[in-house]
C-alpha cells in the first residue's frame, strides 16, 4: 500500500511514517517543515527505497494536485495541523489557513485525484484529529467522549480542528469520497517537540529550571504512547468503515499534577539528583484561558469493532519516554532555538 501522509515529519506523523515503512508500506511523507517539524524524525528511514518525500504546504493546491499526480497513492493519512493550544490563543489566524483551508486543500486534491483514477472503492481519505473538539467533561468517570459526543470546542485550535472535521463529512456526503476519521486523546513520547507538557517537564527537569503547572494542575487527560497511536491509525486506514470515526484513547487518565509527579518519579530513578527529587521543581503557574477541565476517551468502537487496544500503561510509557530523552540529547538541544521554545505562550 502507498501511503500518502502530511505532516510526517512532525511529531505523531514521524511516528506513522516510521511504523508503516517497518511494515512494509510505500510512504510520501509530505511536509512544509514549519517550526514544530524535523527530517530527524525520519532520518531511520529516509534511505528506504519505499521512502520519498515532498516539502509542500497543504495550503498550496497546486503542490498538492502535483503531488497525487506524481506519487498516485492508495490512501491518504492526513496529519498536518497547527497543533499547539497556547500558540493559537496568540495567534488563531495561522490555525485557520493550515486547520481548515488547507483540510479544504487537501480534500479538494485528493477528489480530483480519486475522480480521475476512476472513483476506485479502496482508496481512503483519513483525517486525524484530537479529542479537543468534544469540549470538557465534568470530573466524572462513568461520563467520557464517545465518537456520538455533540461537538463543543473551546479553543482557537480546537475550533479549527472541529471545522477540518465537519469539512471532511461534508466531502463524503456531497461527493461520495470516501473518509474515515479518527479523534485522539493526549499523545507523548519520541521525539515529542519540546513545547508540550511532557517534554517540557523532561528538559527542565534536566536543566534544573521550574516545572510549570497550569492552575492547580489538575485538569485531567487521558494519555496516548505515540507508538500506540501509530499503530491504531494504521490499522484504521486499512480497516476502517467508511464514513465512520474512531476515538483513540490511552486509556490512562491522569491529573497533569499526577502526570508531572510521575515524570519527576521517573527522572529521579534515571538520573538522580545530587540532592532532593526533582519534584521539588514544581512551580503552579497561571491557568491559561479557557483550559478544558477534563477530556476522557470511550475506546469501546475501536476495541470492538477491530480489536485494538493500547499497548503500554502512562508509567510504561512515561519510562520509555524518559529514556529516549536521555539517550537523544543531541536532538532536542537542536531544537531550543526554535520559536517559541523555553518560553509562556498562550496567555491571552
Amino acid at each position: 500500500m502507498k501511503i500518502l501522509v502530511t505532516g510526517g515529519a512532525g511529531f505523531i506523523g514521524s511516528a506513522v511514517v516510521r511504523l508503516a515503512i517497518a511494515r512494509g508500506h510505500q510512504v510520501v511523507n509530505l511536509d512544509a517543515l514549519t517550526y514544530a517539524a524535523c527530517l530527524d524524525n525520519v532520518a531511520m528511514v529516509a534511505d528506504s527505497p519505499d521512502y520519498a518525500f515532498e516539502q509542500a504546504d497543504i495550503r498550496d493546491l497546486p503542490a498538492l494536485t502535483r503531488i497525487f499526480e506524481t506519487h498516485q497513492p492508495d490512501v491518504v493519512m492526513h496529519l498536518a495541523a497547527e497543533s499547539h493550544v497556547d500558540r493559537s490563543i496568540d495567534g488563531p489566524g495561522a490555525f485557520i489557513e493550515t486547520n481548515v483551508m488547507g483540510t479544504y486543500n487537501m480534500l479538494e486534491a485528493a477528489r480530483a485525484y480519486w475522480v480521475a483514477k476512476g472513483r476506485p472503492e479502496s482508496f481512503r481519505f483519513h483525517h486525524i484529529s484530537t479529542d479537543e473538539v468534544f469540549g470538557s467533561l465534568p470530573n466524572d468517570p462513568s461520563v467520557q467522549f464517545t465518537e456520538d459526543t455533540p461537538y463543543d470546542p473551546r479553543s482557537p485550535y480546537s475550533a479549527s480542528k472541529a471545522s477540518s472535521d465537519h469539512l471532511v463529512r461534508a466531502w463524503a456526503e456531497t461527493y461520495g469520497l470516501p473518509v474515515v476519521l479518527t479523534n485522539c486523546s493526549n499523545n507523548y513520547g519520541p521525539y515529542h517537540f519540546p513545547e508540550k507538557l511532557v517534554p517540557v517537564v523532561i528538559l527542565n527537569a534536566l536543566a534544573g529550571k521550574p516545572l510549570p503547572i497550569y492552575g492547580k494542575g489538575d485538569n485531567i487527560r487521558d494519555w496516548l504512547f505515540v507508538e500506540d497511536h501509530a499503530d491504531a491509525l494504521l490499522l484504521v486506514v486499512a480497516k476502517g468503515e467508511l464514513g465512520r470515526s474512531y476515538n483513540i484513547g490511552g486509556e490512562n487518565e491522569r491529573t497533569n499534577l499526577e502526570l508531572v509527579q510521575t515524570l519527576c518519579k521517573v527522572l529521579d530513578a534515571k538520573r538522580p539528583k545530587a540532592s532532593g527529587s526533582y519534584a521539588d521543581q514544581i512551580t503552579f503557574v497561571t491557568d491559561r484561558p479557557g483550559h478544558d477541565a477534563r477530556y476522557a476517551i470511550d475506546p469501546s468502537r475501536i476495541r470492538e469493532e477491530l480489536g485494538w487496544r493500547p499497548s503500554v500503561t502512562v508509567e510504561e510509557g512515561l519510562d520509555r519516554t524518559v529514556q529516549w530523552y536521555l539517550d537523544n540529547e543531541d536532538w532536542w538541544r537542536a531544537l531550543q532555538a526554535r520559536d517559541g521554545v523555553g518560553k509562556r505562550l498562550g496567555t491571552g
